[in-house]
This record gives C-alpha cells, sequence and structure tokens, in this order.
C-alpha cells in the first residue's frame, strides 16, 4: 500500500520541500516534486508551500504518512523553522519521523565508495565533517566540527565529497582529491528518510531535536566563565 512521504530541508541558506510516494516493502521512492524555497522567509514560506504542494498534487495533510527533515548541522534559525513544522504535523497525525543529517546526504552523494568523508563549510574557518560508511546499512562514525587544518589531516586517505565550491578548492590546494557535487535537496532527504523509516529507525515529535553540531552565539557567551 503506498502512501506520501513530506521531506523538508531548511538548514541552509536555501532550502527546499518534497513529496514522494513510497510503498511498503518496495526499496525505490518516487519523489512527486521538489520545491525550492528562498532563504530568509522559511517561517513565512514552510507552511503556505507545503498546503500548495499537497493541494496541487490533490492531497490534504491527512493523506501524508511520514515524514524526513534534514536535522543539521546548519543554520539555527532555518532548522528551528523546519523542524518545528514537522513536529506539529507529526502530532497531529501521529505519523512517524526520520531525523537526516545533512552531511549524511552529502555523504550519499559519493557515488560507489565504501568510505567516505561528508564536508561542509561551516564559516569561521571551520568545516563540518561526516565520516560515513556504506555497506548493507550506513555506519556514521563520527560528525564533528573541525579547523580546516584539522580537516586537512582527518581527510588524507578518504573520498572527500562536498557541495561546498570554495571548501574543495582549498581541500585540492592542500593535496586532497575531493569530489564536488550538487548540493542536496530535500528530494535526497526524502530518499535517505525513507531508507531510515524502512529500518525503524525513527523519532517522536518530543524527541526531534536540531543536529547543531557548534553551539550558538547565544549558548557560547552565554555559559560563565570559569
Amino acid at each position: 500500500m503506498s502512501q506520501l512521504l513530506l521531506a523538508v530541508d531548511t538548514s541552509g541558506k536555501n532550502g527546499s520541500l518534497a513529496l514522494a510516494r513510497v510503498t511498503m516493502g518496495q526499496g525505490e521512492i518516487d519523489v512527486l516534486e521538489v520545491v525550492p524555497l528562498a532563504g530568509g522567509t522559511f517561517s513565512a514560506q514552510l507552511v503556505p508551500q507545503i498546503a500548495a504542494l499537497l493541494e496541487k498534487h490533490g492531497h490534504s495533510k491527512s493523506h501524508l504518512g511520514a515524514f524526513a527533515v534534514a536535522n543539521g548541522p546548519g543554520s539555527f534559525t532555518g532548522l528551528r523553522v523546519g523542524l518545528a513544522a514537522i513536529k506539529a504535523l507529526a502530532e497531529a497525525l501521529r505519523k512517524p519521523i526520520a531525523a537526516v543529517s545533512l552531511l549524511e546526504a552529502v555523504a550519499s552523494r559519493g557515488a560507489g565508495r565504501e568510505r567516505v568523508l561528508a564536508a561542509l563549510d561551516a564559516g569561521r574557518g571551520d568545516v563540518y565533517a561526516g565520516n560515513y560508511e556504506f555497506g548493507p546499512k550506513v555506519k556514521m562514525h563520527s560528525e564533528r566540527l573541525l579547523s580546516r587544518e584539522e580537516f586537512v589531516a582527518e581527510a588524507a586517505g578518504k573520498a572527500v565529497v562536498t557541495p561546498d565550491a570554495a571548501l574543495a578548492e582549498f581541500a585540492r590546494a592542500a593535496g586532497i582529491p575531493v569530489e564536488l557535487i550538487e548540493y542536496p535537496n530535500s528530494g535526497v532527504i526524502g530518499r535517505l528518510g525513507w531508507e531510515h523509516l524502512k529500518r525503524g529507525e525513527t523519532v517522536s515529535p518530543e524527541e526531534l531535536e536540531a543536529n547543531y553540531i557548534r553551539h550558538s552565539d547565544a549558548e557560547i557567551f552565554s555559559k560563565p566563565a570559569r
């Protein structure tokens, strides 16, 4: 029996949402449409765009059977908007949620590689790095915030994948082979989310949290001095 899966990514400067049809017992999913969301206005766009996407394909919220959402790392404000929307929908409809790391989405684009280091520019000279192993089951070894020097050391001997052109250029200048990929959208989040859902890797609305990896400035500067 087929059902609808809604995938949302508001982790970056620009986001997207996707509607997909999934069928229990089948590996593949049919992504019906991916809708881009302009950065900076996620809070105003997201809920109306979800409603419009469902209506366009002849569905309502009650037809949704599962959710997939990018839970970070990324923009603090953007992630909160996406997670809040999915929490509300999943709680109201009592449907499962798959939380997908953006680093896993990047790593999954490293075609045919068993061990992949996914890299994202974290700003401030830092790098979000996810060390993933792909086999019968995806295994995440680590997700960390690294300085660029630490990233160079970590990348030695690994297949490195990134959607960030400037980071790729830096890595290549340091002698690290890098695969530059297209930035993963919510269609990718939906496909990975479906794999999580089939394995029973779900979270409840209460358990869904952002994976910031780096603390916000507010948290950093509010800590008492030791």
